[in-house]
């Protein structure tokens, strides 16, 4: 069944593109969907840049990946502009509404209440997806939004199949998609979860994305599409504003950049967590020898770094518009080798001796999509609505699924969010305050060789990213950065999560006498994407195998997209 649904979604794909020219100019793409890829070929085809697919791209996800991403949430798109050397991060991440405090979500009683940060409208924040969709059009683009807009569009009309991972996913979220009419009328099958090949028809999405192809910007935060997002938001208690539509915007921000062992690594700044995460857990392992010890010393080392990396995360991350973060201090290589001389070579350390602990209050979820075009621009961007279907609040009459990226704040003292990440109160919701992300869309440079990667995975988006971002310094190829096996550390809880195949049964002993605690997860988890380039100019491109993405790459030499 797997087989023949991915069947479909191809034959799909070469419909929406077959009117093209078959031979598209020299490329890497990877998507976490097979019709993502064909939208992203067909703009490339027709004359487009980078930009223009990944914006392609962004909205088709928003269309065939419900569950991931869409125009009611938000994310980080990491550009190079080949042209200038520049590298921007453009920051789409949602903001929380003007009228939202740091105890909304508590009951009259001083207790947290965990379902309405997770369901239902007050749970979602101000998305920043459509604007980002704009802004990159017009800065960085060369053809217009219509055009980038339309292979979306298609599909919302048209619909696309239902796959494994939206029957599973939808199954996770089913009795919650159901408590709101418009979410359940479009994602279920008269209330029960629909059988893969199912067609997921968007009408409403539809006629949004139109809105937004002719106006812009103003076709999502102003006009029509907003007076019914606010209309709905009032009727079911939510306290969006028109003020904070219209006010919304992107921020352009400087990448995190540092060193590894001689390799360039450009990653998100606050407010995500990612690059400064990175920043320290490699340039803490560039004080290990490589070579020294076992496969157990090596994931020993590896462990502590990221248990020193996320133990910073928790006591000084937030958005930097709103309070004072350390970035220089925290992504310094004299930081990160006082932090390595802590490491015991033959022992963990627990988490609850690290220093600051009581200072801290007591996937799938997301995607993401790497593109290098022939010119070398490149996009990174990794998009999300936090939880499988968001908030599982769609407005009527827009076709939009609202985020629950309020979650990703310090909601609560002493309340984890729910990857289980425990966070400061410099993450506390403020007004008009962006949330801390674990979002990490990467570049990696080395000898030549050009990386674009990133993934979802909610708290262990950071971990993967690393994990990768080792191999390709030991010159492993696009196929097998993305399906490499995974584990975690993120502070708290207090042990390594694995992947089932991940260690084998001696490693898993060496560590666990290293004084490791170990938690198998029953499924693979993240949905990688990656593109390199080598010094030869062929492209390489992989979609992670435990997804149903796909990847395309064409190095024939021709004359580069203008």
């Amino acid at each position: 069944m797997f087989r023949s649904i991915r069947c479909l979604i191809l034959l799909m794909g070469l419909c929406m593109a077959g009117h093209l020219a078959a031979d598209p100019p020299p490329h890497g793409i990877a998507t976490p969907h097979p019709l993502a890829t064909e939208a992203a070929l067909e703009i490339l085809v027709r004359g487009g840049n980078a930009f223009d697919a990944a914006v392609a791209v962004g909205a088709v996800l928003a269309v065939v990946e419900p569950y991931g991403s869409g125009l009611g949430g938000g994310g980080f798109w990491l550009l190079h502009e080949a042209g200038t050397g520049r590298q921007i991060m453009v920051d789409a991440r949602e903001r929380a509404p003007l009228a939202a405090h740091s105890d909304m979500f508590m009951d009259d009683d001083g207790e947290f209440e965990r379902d309405r940060v997770m369901n239902g409208p007050l749970a979602a924040a101000i998305p920043g997806t459509p604007d980002a969709l704009d802004h990159i059009a017009r800065k960085y683009g060369v053809l217009p939004l219509s055009v980038l807009l339309e292979p979306s569009i298609r599909l919302a009309r048209e619909g696309f199949p239902v796959d494994p991972i939206y029957h599973r996913l939808t199954s996770f979220r089913r009795d919650t998609l159901r408590e709101w009419p418009e979410a359940a009328a479009v994602f279920l099958d008269d209330g029960e979860v629909p059988e893969e090949g199912f067609v997921i028809r968007q009408p409403d999405l539809a006629l949004t994305l139109e809105r937004l192809a002719e106006s812009g910007r103003d076709g999502f935060y102003r006009g029509p599409v907003a007076e019914r997002l606010i209309q709905a938001m009032d009727e079911a208690g939510g306290i969006w504003t028109e003020e904070d539509l219209s006010s919304y915007q992107v921020v352009e921000r400087e990448p995190v950049t540092f060193g590894y062992r001689g390799m360039r690594v450009v990653s998100a700044p606050p407010p995500s967590s990612g690059g400064i995460a990175l920043a320290q857990a490699l340039q803490v392992l560039a004080h290990m020898d490589p070579d020294a010890g076992d496969d157990a010393a090596r994931v020993h080392h590896q462990v502590e770094a990221m248990r020193l990396a996320y133990h910073d995360r928790a006591r000084y991350l937030g958005d930097t518009d709103f309070v004072p973060v350390p970035v220089e201090r925290l992504t310094d290589p004299h930081y990160a080798a006082g932090l390595a001389a802590t490491i015991h070579p033959r022992r963990a350390r627990p988490s609850d001796q690290l220093p600051g602990v009581t200072d801290v209050p007591g996937g799938e979820d997301t995607t993401h999509f790497s593109i290098i075009d022939a010119r070398g621009n490149r996009v990174s961007a990794t998009l999300s609505l936090n939880y499988p279907f968001g908030s599982g609040f769609m407005p009527a009459g827009t076709g939009v699924v609202l985020n629950n990226h309020m979650d990703d704040f310090t909601a609560a003292p002493g309340a984890p969010n729910a990857y289980g990440l425990m966070q400061s109160m410099a993450n506390r919701i403020e007004p008009g305050k962006r949330m801390l992300s674990s979002m990490s869309p990467t570049f990696l440079e080395m000898d030549g060789r050009i990386a674009a990667l990133g993934t979802p995975g909610g708290s262990r988006i950071i971990t993967m990213v690393m994990l990768a971002a080792l191999e390709f310094h030991e010159g492993a190829d696009a196929e097998r950065l993305a399906s490499l096996p995974r584990f975690h550390h993120q502070y708290l809880p207090d042990h390594i999560e694995h992947e089932p195949d991940a260690l084998d049964d001696g490693l898993k002993t060496s560590l666990q006498a290293k004084g490791h605690a170990l938690e198998a997860r029953s499924r693979p988890w993240g949905n990688l994407q990656v593109v390199i380039v080598e010094p030869d100019s062929r492209f390489e491109a992989a979609a992670d195998p435990r997804g149903v993405g796909t990847a395309s790459s064409e190095s024939r030499s021709l004359a580069p997209c203008q």
